[in-house]
């Protein structure tokens, strides 16, 4: 439930983000686009005019051309400057220096803008007669403005887009979470409910064993009623998991020495299966956590590693500390097949479904290992390499 309701928060959230940025990237492109072609305009507009007029200037209308600071530079046969005049009521920059510089660096009628975040001035100069320059500051300092702007709103809309995205969340996964409740409360309730006649059966099969006439069909009971306890305690356990043990009831534990412990405890069932089982743990190594919890993951990931093993082989228990906390069980056996590594850790999933029957296994043990290492706030993942199977899990400290 709440991988789902993670990925319907990222969903919603990256669309409404997704929208934001590019309204926001529309704006100021066509803000910087418009007065781009504005500039361009009256840069062509005055150079025709003087054309027009045989090279003199033409004294326009301030009003027409009030949004820009505009100059016309004439130049002589020599092609210096032999007269400056001004379109607009104020001069705020170096029009002969920057006249001299673009007659430098200009050998070829050219208009030039530039990036107008940046410039200071664009132009129009046609070699021979004369030099359109605009004083383009005031609208890089107008665009920068615009920009700056639409990233404050950018941030406070991503701020209100957040806790939307969370209302909105909460709103669309309620039914799925409220059926998964159910589900949950139905496997406890239906497990608890199966327990009474399940052990009822088992000790009528335990009497019925007197009378060796039954004693085949009593065999089936006894064994079929055995996977049926396994099954339940199985299903009870996940259901206890995914309800979540309240974290202030966590305490910090020596997980050093529950590895050890259930290295310990498993070892009699690894020596039957011709398995050895060593330890690389380093001493006293604290979590907060369920200590109950995390015995149950040390004994599932342990018990599986003997299962998969094969004979005359060990199975090697980690327990490392560094930036984070590190759990590996490691063993040698049939490496699990690719895009199987997630599939796993799925309810019921089983690999070799006929041999798994058979062990008395329902594919219930490690996703109960998955909800436990997730309600720690940890990750777990399990990888082969070269006939080595590893089952790694880390704590973030």
């Amino acid at each position: 439930m709440k991988e789902l309701s993670r990925k319907t928060f990222l969903t919603i959230f990256s669309i409404l983000s997704l929208f934001l940025f590019f309204s926001l990237c529309i704006i100021n492109t066509q803000n910087y686009r418009r007065e781009y072609q504005s500039i361009s305009r009256n840069l062509n507009i005055i150079n025709e005019r003087n054309e027009f007029k045989k090279n003199i200037p033409l004294e326009f209308d301030k009003m027409r051309i009030m949004d820009y600071e505009m100059y016309t530079v004439i130049l002589n046969s020599n092609n210096e400057v032999e007269n400056i005049i001004s379109h607009s009521t104020e001069e705020n920059i170096d029009i002969e220096s920057i006249s001299k510089s673009i007659i430098k660096n200009s050998d070829n009628d050219n208009i030039k803008i530039g990036n107008l975040y940046l410039s200071k001035y664009a132009y129009n100069y046609k070699v021979g007669s004369n030099i359109i320059i605009i004083n383009t500051t005031s609208i890089s300092k107008k665009l920068r403005t615009v920009l700056i702007e639409t990233i404050i709103i950018f941030i406070l809309s991503e701020i209100i887009i957040y806790m939307i995205t969370r209302v909105i969340t909460k709103w669309i996964i309620k039914p799925a979470e409220d059926a998964f409740i159910k589900q949950k409360d139905f496997i406890a309730d239906a497990s608890h409910e199966l327990k009474t006649p399940l052990a009822v059966i088992m000790a009528s099969s335990d009497e019925l064993r007197k009378d060796k006439k039954n004693e085949k069909y009593i065999e089936n009971i006894k064994y079929e009623s055995d996977r049926m306890k396994s099954l339940i305690s199985n299903m009870l356990d996940l259901s206890k998991v995914e309800s979540g043990i309240t974290k202030s009831t966590y305490k910090e534990e020596n997980i050093s020495k529950i590895a050890y412990k259930a290295s310990l405890t498993l070892e009699a069932i690894a020596y039957e299966k011709g398995v050895k089982i060593n330890t690389n743990i380093i001493d006293d190594i604290r979590l907060k956590c369920s200590k109950e919890e995390i015995e149950k993951v040390f004994s599932i990931l342990i018990d599986n590693a003997i299962k998969h093993s094969y004979e005359n082989t060990s199975i090697k228990v980690e327990v490392l500390k560094n930036k984070n906390i590190t759990i590996k069980v490691i063993n040698k056996g049939d490496p699990i097949n690719k895009g199987d590594e997630e599939k796993i850790f799925e309810r019921f999933y089983r690999v070799d479904k006929s041999r798994n029957r058979g062990e008395n296994r329902y594919g219930l043990g490690l996703a109960i290992a998955k909800s436990i290492v997730e309600n720690h706030n940890g990750n777990i993942k399990a990888y082969s390499k070269d006939k080595e199977t590893t089952f790694e899990i880390d704590f973030k400290i």
